[in-house]
């Protein structure tokens, strides 16, 4: 009887799934061809392979598919074979579109002699004989084939189980994964010292996770290119000539290359190995030199305190200074302790030069130095002394004065502008001017809230040129060091990555991006106050990309904050369907910003069809001192309570949410905060928790930087002292609480927050008998950069999101087989 049920059920489904299987018919095309080939002229009457010519041989020549790049769409049944004389090779191609993973089979008929291929890879014979996967995206199809003249009856099929595949006439596509991964973006951008040419660095990422890497030399005037190369060339401080070292005869060698000419000349030979800086006065290279520390059994090995745990950690740096006519190296510092130089005087004769020391028993836990270095006589002036919140410093052009980058507490804490009993988040860094001969200093952006970025003091006008985090954004701004007036400097992007100053002219460079667009470089005239655009790389990267909208949406919290959001749609999105939403919060202390490729690319979440919210909660650096304060000895509450609030805020004011379907996603602290928040709410369907901290305790004593990144967010508390933040704040100690399904991702080499927080975490929820998942990616660390690992990594949130957001669990158990033990 227990059989006859069995056979009974499997001859449902068989019919289940035979009576819904669909059958989608390609009935309009694009054609490119006839192309006429030749039978190869016989030296042998075999090949290598002992095999006689056949004319499908033919079929193997190479035709390229982006001969159908440009064409338009015909019927099937109009393709023009008829009156072609002799064997054509001939290529259709077609575009579908689905939204969900799933699988079909595709049948050509009317053809024998044929090739397919899917998104440009050529199908196996398996494939074309089974199912082929689809995941959600638009595809393209191409088929090459062999013809003699005659006009076949061609006929395309998809048979699939499901109707969830549309044809794509228009040439527009969805954005994927695929194009976050793959293009070109900027490295750096450089202008030479008269502002007339600059260099520009491309990295491209290519498929399969192999890249190119290369520079531009460009004549700002003409536009014109003067020299593309893989060398790491960067232009001299004072003449408008670019440098590179090679490799020469007598070692290594610096060369310097005239842009207009492309005179190469060798202005040093033999110089030592090393990193190093030119002066500004072009006379000596600065060196920054390595020394190794002593060395433990491989095998059985001494820690001499926490961040010996770390590679190189016992390695050492210090100064050196290679005068370029003498060839004399002549060391500028000496000892036990990490040395390095932060900036050089325009005149070259003093150094900006920081030490570090370790003292574990007192917050902060490594001090800082700067000197004040006379390479001349290799004497020292302290400038700050044991300072534990000073991050870098430049100095002024004449050298009088130096710019200095540090956390509120720096110099004693004279730019804290935080409220009674609070202590500032260490990486909301501020600007601080202070004079090298009576070291008087006043903090500049005491007051101004965006969080300092990177910086440049002016030589061509005097004014300090920054970048700094403006809530979402990341800003230009310039400080008039007379009166410091803070200006905000109008730019066409949301985010400024990177941005140079030429020394000798009022012209400023700058590439960014947006919150739907890629890389694109600007010029500026500060002189007149216009811009125009150097270069766009967006164009290329987002052709015929189809994005959804982004919209900026703020609201106010139960304390009556202004809480920082936007959301992005789906594309052809309809106001009258319900979406399921996708909620995502910052990691660490930065919010997440309005950067297009992101970790979590919001837009290609989107594309899938869901709404995504993106919320920076309190604790976020850019919104003021006192905001990001509240990150520091919350241990998460308040910014769990804004993210909670702005859901539900969202949904009451967004009618196409369906309040039953919304997950949330974060890594590291968001990671912990995806956690956290399944503690306090049930909002949540479904929740992914990347290399998160489920029990702060042994974050805090296991990570790498685990008891030196709570210097920051457990400021002056420890486990031993304050439980309730270490034990009762952490998820792993509410576990029972927890009824969202949730999955654990993480890199099983993760050194920043071990794999052992999700890995507790997770065993926690199964002895619970909580609906939980937990996939770890092999030799990854905090983040999963591997190129296929990341493809897999980045479809285990989409299927898990499908499965208890869309009701739809094929691509979860296509990944991960349902399995029973």
């Amino acid at each position: 009887m227990k059989i006859l049920i069995i056979l009974c059920l499997l001859i449902f489904n068989s019919f289940s799934a035979y009576a819904k299987s669909q059958t989608m018919n390609i009935v309009r095309v694009k054609y490119a061809g006839p192309f006429a080939v030749q039978t190869p002229f016989a030296i042998d009457s075999t090949n290598i392979d002992s095999k006689s010519f056949k004319p499908e041989i033919l079929l193997d020549n190479h035709l390229s598919i982006s001969n159908l790049k440009d064409v338009p769409y015909i019927n099937i049944n109009d393709i023009p074979h008829k009156g072609t004389d002799g064997t054509t090779l001939n290529l259709i191609g077609f575009s579908i579109s689905n939204r969900k993973y799933t699988t079909a089979k595709i049948k050509v008929e009317g053809i024998e002699q044929h090739h397919i291929y899917h998104n440009g890879k050529k199908l196996s014979d398996s494939e074309v004989k089974g199912n082929i996967i689809f995941e959600p995206m638009t595809h393209f199809f191409a088929i090459k084939y062999l013809a003699n003249g005659s006009n076949p009856a061609i006929s395309i099929s998809l048979e699939t189980i499901e109707d969830v595949f549309t044809f794509n006439e228009s040439e527009k596509r969805t954005y994927t994964l695929y194009d976050v991964l793959h293009g070109t973006n900027y490295t750096n951008i450089s202008l030479s010292p008269s502002g007339k040419f600059i260099i520009t660095g491309y990295r491209t990422n290519l498929p399969e996770g192999k890249n190119t890497t290369f520079r531009k030399v460009t004549e700002l005037e003409t536009g014109r290119v003067l020299a593309q190369t893989s060398e790491n060339v960067r232009w001299m401080p004072t003449s408008d000539k670019y440098y590179c070292t090679r490799e020469g005869i007598n070692g290594k060698q610096l060369i310097v290359i005239d842009p207009l000419s492309g005179k190469e000349s060798i202005l040093a030979d033999n110089i030592p190995d090393g990193s190093f800086e030119i002066a500004p006065t072009e006379e000596y290279l600065l060196y920054t030199l390595v020394q190794k520390g002593p060395q433990e059994d491989k095998d059985v090995y001494r820690i001499i305190e926490p961040d010996d745990r770390q590679p190189k950690w016992r390695e050492r740096t210090c100064l050196a200074k290679y005068t370029l006519t003498t060839g004399l190296m002549q060391p500028l510092t000496f000892g036990f302790h990490n040395t390095w130089a932060t900036d050089i005087s325009s005149d070259g004769r003093h150094i900006l030069a920081m030490a570090s020391k370790s003292r574990l028993t007192e917050r902060p836990t490594t001090l800082y130095t700067l000197y004040l270095l006379d390479t001349y006589t290799c004497s020292a002036k302290i400038l700050v002394e044991d300072d534990g919140f000073l991050n870098t410093a430049k100095f002024s052009p004449d050298g009088t004065k130096i710019v200095i980058c540090g956390s509120p507490e720096a110099l004693g804490g004279i730019g804290k502008a935080v409220e009674e009993g609070q202590i500032p988040s260490m990486y909301d860094y501020q600007l601080y001017i202070m004079d090298t001969i009576g070291k008087q200093t006043i903090p500049v952006t005491k007051n101004f809230n965006p969080g300092i970025r990177s910086f440049v003091w002016s030589k061509a006008d005097g004014n300090i040129y920054f970048t700094a985090e403006n809530r979402d954004r990341i800003d230009l701004y310039r400080i008039n060091p007379s009166g410091y007036k803070i200006e905000q400097i109008e730019t066409e992007e949301e985010i400024v990555n990177n941005f140079t100053v030429a020394s000798d002219a009022a012209t400023l460079a700058y590439y960014g991006q947006g919150a739907s667009n890629s890389d694109r470089s600007y010029i500026i005239n500060l002189k007149k106050g216009r811009t125009r655009v150097f270069e766009n790389l967006s164009d290329g990267r987002l052709e015929n990309v189809e994005l959804g909208e982004c919209i900026a949406w703020d609201f106010i919290n139960s304390k009556g904050d202004t809480i920082n959001g936007r959301y992005y749609l789906p594309p052809h999105f309809d106001a009258n369907k319900k979406y399921p939403l996708i909620v995502n919060y910052y990691g660490g202390c930065s919010p997440t910003s309005r950067t297009f490729e992101s970790r979590y690319p919001q837009h290609a979440y989107a594309a899938l069809g869901y709404v995504v919210y993106v919320v920076n909660p309190s604790g976020a650096t850019g919104f003021g001192q006192e905001f990001s304060a509240r990150h520091v000895n919350t241990a998460g509450y308040g910014p769990a309570e804004d993210i909670i609030e702005g859901v539900k805020q969202f949904c009451k004011e967004h009618s196409f949410v369906n309040e039953k379907k919304i997950g949330c996603i974060g890594a590291s602290y968001g990671g912990f905060m995806t956690q956290y928040l399944q503690t306090r709410t049930d909002i949540f369907a479904a929740a992914v928790s990347h290399a998160g901290i489920s029990d702060h305790t042994s974050y805090w004593g296991e990570g790498y930087w685990g008891y030196s990144y709570s210097e920051v967010s457990m400021a002056g508390s420890y486990p031993w002292s304050h439980q309730e933040l270490y034990v009762k704040q952490s998820p792993l100690y509410n576990a029972h609480k927890i009824n969202t399904p949730i999955l654990f991702l993480h890199g099983d080499a993760d050194t920043n927050v071990p794999a052992g927080e999700s890995i507790q975490m997770y065993t926690a929820l199964k002895l619970l008998g909580k609906e939980t998942e937990l996939v770890l990616v092999k030799e990854q660390d905090h983040h999963i950069l591997d190129y296929p690992k990341r493809i897999k990594w980045q479809n285990t949130i989409w299927a898990w999101f499908a499965k208890w957001l869309q009701d739809d669990p094929t691509w979860w158990e296509s990944l991960y087989k349902p399995k029973t033990l």
